[in-house]
């Protein structure tokens, strides 16, 4: 396929360079999987201190793609009938709590995969690198406050996933690392996917940067590893993609998986927008006659992106160095997916709302973890805003406040932001019963407090 159209990769690899540049990243790494040939080509450097040449063996930190290896050693649970989906985490757990007793006593393992327990996720906190990092990290999720009822709205959560992985703990008697590795990433042959910086420092490896200055500390706490602890090769993470586009069995024949266990993740559980929807771990997007499936993640000042086509057998890696990634991230996958599959993939126009109808939405909405401010400035709608903890762990200080970003309604109840780091991404407004205005939705979910 590449052979017979090499101008198609080689116009993408340029696309990738320019915008890799425009976007000052350091470095990155294109890998596309088509018609069961893969090419991966590196761009830039891996570190500004110390420059090496980024290669197609880099290894990069995926962030929190790692949390569909997370499910997918819970589907092979599942199948091993270790677990069930609809069992509540409490089957398992039997002291687990957070703030809320009912969301405590009612969330299962289908909420956690699901991104539906309602409360807050990011919740950071380091543990320390024993066997137990994960139990002190769960035991500490008393406090978490409920944002909305169990099963009401999809909410993006870090913390649910620390608690699947210490459910996988306590049932197979493993550390995660030792589960993860002996029920999937063996039997895949990803051998170049670690979790131990002891182990990545013997390759070359990529390291973050904020601000074009390189971001430190560069491990993650042991306790998040179940939700964003990978450190992959772009080769392993095509050859993963691959696994989840076909009907689990390994390349010797043997079965890993059921094909309907593959499928069932892929298959919408919980609504996002409309056809925008979160299958078990996986972004599930049916706006497009082609379905996508995808997963972002990002860490100290990496970003990353997994996308893959199951009904064409493609799929595109993106991994960058810089908390600027996430636009090569986008900018990427679009023209991959626009120059392979003939799928055009733009942005929504703002439909021109008038200034009372932005009113509306102007007001405080809040978590945790950050605030975000809208307001009306020369009719236009504002937001800002204020992140109140730090990463990676809770006691890090809080970054300077993003810039202010301007807002435009796509659609009743939909935002998108026009301008910044974050342009492209919406947002979503969340309607109590009564239809006043609940929350605020980027991702995750803030309360609307005034």
């Amino acid at each position: 396929m590449f052979e017979n159209e090499p101008s198609r990769w080689d116009q993408l690899c340029a696309f990738t360079e320019e915008s890799r540049l425009q976007h000052d990243v350091p470095g990155v790494v294109l890998g596309i999987l088509h018609s069961g040939e893969i090419k991966i080509a590196g761009f830039g450097v891996t570190n500004v201190e110390h420059p090496l040449e980024v290669t197609g063996q880099t290894l990069f930190q995926v962030g929190s793609i790692s949390k569909t290896f997370t499910g997918t050693l819970i589907m092979k649970m599942v199948e091993n009938g270790e677990i069930d989906l609809d069992a509540t985490v409490r089957s398992y757990l039997p002291d687990f709590r957070v703030a809320d007793e009912e969301a405590s006593e009612k969330v299962t393992i289908r909420h956690l995969l699901t991104h539906t327990s309602g409360w807050s996720g990011d919740f950071f906190l380091n543990t320390g690198p024993g066997d137990d990092a994960a139990a002190k990290y769960v035991s500490e999720m008393a406090g978490l406050e409920q944002l909305a009822p169990i099963g009401q709205v999809w909410s993006y959560n870090n913390a649910g996933f620390v608690l699947l992985g210490h459910v996988i703990e306590v049932i197979s008697g493993k550390s995660y690392q030792e589960a993860l590795r002996e029920a999937i990433l063996e039997p895949l042959g990803l051998r170049n996917t670690f979790f131990d910086p002891g182990d990545v420092i013997t390759y070359r490896f990529a390291t973050g940067h904020n601000n074009g200055q390189v971001a430190r500390p560069w491990p993650l706490p042991r306790a998040v590893y179940p939700a964003g602890g990978i450190t992959c090769t772009a080769g392993d993470l095509l050859a993963y993609a691959r696994f989840h586009m076909g009907n689990g069995l390994l390349v010797n024949g043997e079965r890993l998986l059921e094909k309907e266990s593959l499928a069932q993740m892929q298959t919408p559980a919980a609504t996002v927008w409309k056809k925008e929807q979160w299958g078990l771990t996986w972004a599930v997007d049916d706006t497009c006659d082609d379905r996508l499936v995808s997963h972002g993640g990002g860490t100290m000042g990496q970003v990353s992106k997994l996308l893959f086509a199951p009904d064409h057998d493609f799929a595109v890696v993106v991994f960058t160095n810089s908390e600027s990634g996430s636009q090569v991230t986008l900018e990427v996958t679009r023209r991959a997916l626009k120059d392979f599959l003939v799928i055009e993939i733009t942005d929504p126009e703002p439909i021109g709302a008038s200034e009372k109808a932005l009113a509306a939405y102007v007001g405080d909405y809040s978590r945790p973890f950050a605030d975000i401010h809208l307001c009306l400035l020369g009719g236009r709608l504002i937001g800002q805003a204020i992140i109140k903890m730090g990463f990676p762990d809770k006691d890090s200080p809080p970054p300077p406040a993003p810039p202010p970003f301007t807002l435009g309604l796509i659609e009743e109840d939909r935002l998108m932001i026009l301008d910044g780091p974050m342009s492209s991404s919406t947002a979503e407004i969340i309607r109590n019963a009564d239809g006043s205005i609940g929350w605020l939705r980027a991702g995750r979910l803030h309360k609307r407090i005034a």
